[in-house]
Formats: C-alpha cells, sequence, structure tokens
C-alpha cells in the first residue's frame, strides 16, 4: 500500500472538441445532474479524495468559470481550483494541463526536468455523475503502489455495473458494454493514472479515445487496422484485438458460451503485454470493484436515465462503496452533499 502522505493533482477532462460527443446539443460537462453541472459536481467529490491535492479542469474556460462561479460552489472547494482553456482535442487538453501543473500556471506550462519526468497525474473525464471518493482514493491508492507502472486504466467487473441496468423490462435502465477476457466480463472506466513524461507514444491514446466506440463495426476496423499496421503492433497483438471483440459482439448478442470460448484465448496480462508496446510504456490495468466511474454519459437516453433514478442509483452507488473501501476509510472531509 502507498504511503497515505503521497498525493497527486488530479485533470478533468470537460474540453468539447473533435471526439467529444455533444448530448442534447451541449457539452456534457455542463448537463445538469442533481442540480448541478456534471463537472462542478466531480470536482466536489474530488474535495474528499485525500490522495489528491488540487483539480484542474480543462475545458471551455469562459463556461468553467460561469460554473464554478456561485459561492456555494466556491464556498465548498478546499483545494486549489485550476480553470484551463481547451486546445484542439484530448490529448493536447490532457498533455498541456499536465506542463501546466508542473508550472502552477493556468496559461503557461513547461516539460518535466529531472525527476519530474515521474509526476503522476489522475485523469478523468467531466461525466461521472456516480463517481464516489471511496472508489477515487481507492484507485489512487492502488495505482501509486503498482509496481514499474507508468499508466494505468480503470476497469469495473460487472457485477459492479448490474445496479445501473433495468429492474425489469421497458422501465429505465442503462445497459453497458464489456470487455470480454479470461478474468471474466470487465468495463473500462474513466480513470487514467499516468506519468505523461513516460509515455513514449503519446498520440495512440488519442487514436483509442477517439475509435472507443467499439460497437460500431467501422470503428472496430479502424483501429484494428491501425494497430495491425503500426510499428508496435503487427499480426500476434492484432489477433488478440480481434478475439476480445469478437467475444465483445458474440457478448452482446447473447452468445455467451461462444463469448466465453473465445475469451479464453485473450487475458488481462496479454493485452497489458500488447498495450505497453503500441504506447511505448509500462501499462497496467486497475480494477476497482465500486462501479461508478464505469458509467459515462453518452447518449440522450443514459441522461434522461441517470435524471430520472439518480436519487436511488447515488444512493446505492455510495452504500456500495462505503462497503467495499469502509467508513469514512479516506479520511478527509465529508463529500459535499449533492442537491436533489
Amino acid at each position: 500500500m502507498a504511503d497515505k502522505c503521497e498525493t497527486v493533482s488530479a485533470v478533468i477532462t470537460a474540453g468539447d472538441a473533435t471526439a467529444s460527443k455533444a448530448v442534447y446539443g451541449d457539452s456534457k460537462a455542463f448537463l445538469s445532474v442533481s442540480g448541478r453541472p456534471m463537472v462542478v459536481g466531480l470536482a466536489l467529490t474530488l474535495q474528499s479524495v485525500p490522495e489528491v491535492s488540487e483539480v484542474w479542469v480543462v475545458g471551455n474556460l469562459s463556461r468553467l468559470q460561469e460554473a464554478f462561479a456561485s459561492p456555494e460552489v466556491r464556498g465548498a472547494l478546499e483545494k486549489p481550483l485550476h480553470l484551463v482553456e481547451q486546445g484542439r482535442n484530448l490529448l493536447e487538453n490532457a498533455w498541456e494541463t499536465y506542463r501546466k501543473t508542473l508550472s502552477q500556471d493556468t496559461e503557461a506550462g513547461r516539460d518535466p526536468v529531472g525527476d519530474e519526468i515521474d509526476t503522476p497525474i489522475l485523469f478523468l473525464s467531466a461525466d461521472l455523475p456516480f463517481a464516489t471518493a471511496e472508489e477515487l482514493s481507492a484507485f489512487v491508492r492502488d495505482s501509486l503502489a503498482l509496481p514499474e507502472c507508468d499508466y494505468a486504466l480503470g476497469l469495473v467487473p460487472e457485477e459492479a455495473m448490474l445496479g445501473f441496468a433495468p429492474k425489469a423490462p421497458g422501465e429505465p435502465g442503462i445497459e453497458v458494454a464489456f470487455f470480454n477476457i479470461r478474468e471474466g466480463r470487465l468495463r473500462q472506466s474513466n480513470l487514467h493514472f499516468a506519468r505523461p513524461g513516460r509515455i513514449g507514444n503519446l498520440f495512440r491514446i488519442e487514436e483509442m479515445y477517439e475509435l472507443r466506440h467499439q460497437k460500431k463495426f467501422i470503428n472496430m476496423a479502424g483501429l484494428a487496422l491501425r494497430i495491425m499496421f503500426s510499428r508496435a503492433g503487427g499480426p500476434r497483438i492484432f489477433f488478440f484485438y480481434l478475439l476480445m471483440h469478437l467475444g465483445g459482439w458474440a457478448d452482446r448478442w447473447r452468445f455467451r458460451r461462444f463469448a466465453d470460448f473465445l475469451r479464453r484465448g485473450v487475458s488481462i496480462t496479454r493485452v497489458e503485454k500488447a498495450i505497453s508496446g503500441i504506447l511505448d510504456t509500462r501499462f497496467r490495468f486497475l480494477i476497482t470493484e465500486a462501479g461508478g466511474c464505469g458509467l459515462d454519459i453518452d447518449t440522450e437516453q443514459e441522461y434522461d436515465v441517470v435524471n430520472a433514478r439518480f436519487d436511488e442509483l447515488w444512493a446505492a452507488q455510495k452504500a456500495r462503496a462505503e462497503k467495499i473501501y469502509g467508513v469514512p476509510a479516506i479520511g478527509g472531509p465529508e463529500t459535499p452533499a449533492r442537491d436533489s
């Protein structure tokens, strides 16, 4: 377990350029859930994560300033908050904000010097209405404790996501896609722990993000071809990728036995090794059991369900996180109350 005193800066990516998906014609970060924009709710949740020393938010600067302007929100901020104007895409937003954490300047960043190359950052997307301080704290602690890891991507198990599904046919709920691998059905969360200065092929992260909606065949095929013909890819990695997504396809169409057969050939260790090669870094997956960070909002239907069932889903997710990680377990101030 990492030293409890070790802290990281948190960067919330709230940009609305290129690959970012609008919901109801607006940037997801500014959609209201439980009475406040999602980006504000997440920044307030981070106040209760003792491993986070400060919060940086990158997006449309004028809208961010307006969202965080209320006395109620400002009064709930116990950690430094830095608002940064967005760039052209996700990669630029993440990299340039990382450089600004090093300079502690919201306008002019700088590259890492000396030991700063090992400076870790917690990156989160803004649209995480069910992220709990307990889950965020556990992810950072466990990431810091990983040996020889420069980039950890969060995963959550299938059982952690079951509470978001419809209770009965025709009732509101959200069913999510899973990766089918040897260890089980796992959902990628929206938590990224990285030492950006140690990642050799940063541009690959942007490619993977742009093609992240792998239910679409054109996206799946596009990423597969890039992997196949990239210098770090090749037939072996392409084969693992194909098995994983064929398993996902079979799973979504309820061919569970076929999906189980396919996923036997793809393990977490093999995928970690493949991604390490593609990104030219030491990559690891990290599983958190709570699940709230596995649910982001990509469609109008998902947004409507979140608003319709928010109180129920938030209470259930909070109770699950507290049961797994303890009460209060994380220390620090209480999570700011969410409006009903």
